[in-house]
């Protein structure tokens, strides 16, 4: 099993319109990106100046199931819309037994 996670920054502009807008399309790949086993997406509540605004938790049955769903064109879109609403990500991916 392979893990991938994102955590995102969002831009002020915006940012809780785009943060649901976001949230809805990331939940929305649940289906649509046939390698995806599972998404958790997370709003952040923490006011601590460390922390993120939202977070994604993917699972697949293997990284080819995790470059697959990279260039997905759900998924693309996705990235598409996020590229242009926050300020920076950051991800960690791994496998998990």
């Amino acid at each position: 099993m392979v893990v991938h996670i994102v955590t995102f920054k969002f831009k002020d502009e915006h940012k809780k319109t785009n943060i649901i807008q976001a949230k809805q399309m990331l939940e929305n790949l649940m289906g649509a990106v046939p390698s995806l086993r599972s998404i958790d997406v997370g709003v952040n509540f923490s006011t601590e100046d460390r922390a993120m605004d939202l977070s994604i938790i993917t699972t697949f049955e293997s990284s080819v199931g995790l470059d697959a769903y990279a260039i997905h064109p759900e998924h693309i879109k996705v990235v598409e819309f996020i590229k242009g609403v926050v300020e920076y990500s950051k991800a960690v991916d791994y496998e998990r037994a």
